[in-house]
């Protein structure tokens, strides 16, 4: 059936496009593993259960620590199935994690349910879903990349308030199983029906390119390094540095943007409201950083983003005023489409696409990690110190430092063709 469904398609439209759609659709199903869905749940599962909220986050916590640490092994199970049977085992198990963590009865339920949420969801479904996108695309993959993350402001609209629906109407148990069967629903027909692995399994070229006219690839072959040559390359550890950053820095600002903006004047009806200003700004910007990626040196892009990370930190230190917390949240809103876009884009720009999926794993784990630790320092000064804003603004020296050694060192490994 999927063999006549391609068949039906065009051969003037690249079913390219059909593969981001699909991605897209996988990045909104894992709504149900991110930090914007658990959000509303926390105080009725508390409140059901009997844990206070710090339990819940210790909980949480830790289940994403553990769960960062086994992505590799999932991009190596992308790299040897594809990620189309991949992604259709981690869907069911998505599914089946979702229906578990709402019949969680107790702390250890609940702290083994957010695991398999967040490696399934959180993990493994963008994993694999940017692993699509990645081999579908060269030269358009930037902008190809930023249409598929659009999948994760839908989300932020939907999933938090139709939880919060369910929640009032059913219980926050049955609102879980409405997640996982949802899930079901929405990704394993997509997948068996629409996904192919790589052009080249369709005979085709990346972009669309015509395989006649293109005398560049001549042949099928899929050039990449594996995992240990990447390891080898400085390039890796200067991206391994940026992902880090990135994640670690804008997880701390969506976990203390209320408490930050709070402590220094601003009511927290509008320091919660923000949250939509900043997602607004990050859907308008996406299509246009996808744009830049496609269109200048990847090394500049990354750059300007470093240095809007750091604009993001520095600005929430001087929001004092609603106007000035607007613009924090509209810089912090084109942060979240640089660092959305990048975050499937840079590894198979820099080594290729040939063992993608543990690269990818690898560095999604990288990422993970960040996240996990990222609030730490600026819960540690509210806590102990009072004021966070010296900690944040010393924070901010950190990009600074990637953003010189993305310019001066970042550079495609001399043993792949250059794009």
């Amino acid at each position: 059936m999927r063999d006549k469904i391609f068949n039906y398609i065009s051969p003037n439209f690249f079913y390219g496009w059909i593969i981001v759609a699909v991605a897209n659709l996988g990045i909104f199903s894992s709504g149900p593993g991110q930090s914007h869905t658990f959000s509303v749940f926390v105080g009725p599962i508390g409140k059901d259960l009997g844990l206070s909220s710090t339990s819940i986050a210790s909980a949480y916590g830790l289940a994403t620590l553990i769960a960062a640490f086994m992505l590799p092994y999932m991009g190596k199970l992308i790299d040897k199935y594809g990620a189309r049977k991949t992604l259709i085992v981690v869907s069911i198990i998505l599914g089946i994690s979702c229906i578990f963590f709402g019949a969680a009865s107790n702390f250890l339920m609940l702290t083994v349910g957010f695991g398999f949420l967040r490696f399934f969801g959180q993990g493994s479904l963008m994993l694999g879903c940017a692993n699509l996108v990645s081999q579908w695309f060269d030269r358009k993959r930037g902008f190809a990349m930023s249409i598929m993350a659009l999948g994760f402001g839908i989300s932020m609209a939907i999933h938090p308030p139709l939880s919060q629906f369910m929640i009032d109407e059913f219980g926050w148990k049955v609102a879980w199983i409405f997640l996982g069967i949802s899930t079901w629903i929405i990704m394993v027909p997509t997948l068996f029906l629409l996904a192919w692995n790589t052009p080249e399994s369709v005979d085709l070229l990346p972009d669309g390119v015509n395989k006649q006219n293109n005398i560049k690839n001549n042949n099928d072959t899929i050039e990449g390094l594996d995992l240990s040559q990447a390891l080898r390359e400085k390039s890796f550890y200067i991206l391994a540095a940026m992902w880090f950053g990135m994640a670690m820095l804008v997880t701390t600002l969506h976990f203390y943007q209320v408490t930050i903006l709070t402590s220094q004047g601003i009511t927290a009806d509008f320091a919660a409201g923000l949250f939509t200003v900043s997602a607004i700004a990050m859907v308008l910007f996406m299509p246009i950083i996808g744009k830049l990626f496609d269109n200048f040196p990847t090394n500049y892009v990354l750059a300007i983003g470093l240095i809007i990370n750091f604009i993001s930190l520095m600005s929430i230190t001087f929001a004092t005023n609603e106007y000035y917390a607007f613009l924090y949240a509209v810089f912090f809103g084109i942060n979240n489409a640089i660092s959305m876009t990048m975050f499937g884009y840079i590894w198979p720009r820099y080594f290729g696409r040939k063992h993608l999926g543990s690269i990818q794993g690898t560095g999604q784990m990288i990422g993970v990690i960040g996240a996990s630790l990222g609030p730490l320092p600026v819960g540690f000064a509210i806590d102990y110190i009072g004021d966070s804003l010296v900690t944040i603004r010393y924070l901010s020296i950190y990009p600074l430092i990637v953003t010189f050694l993305t310019i001066f060192f970042l550079k495609h490994p001399s043993s792949l063709t250059k794009k």
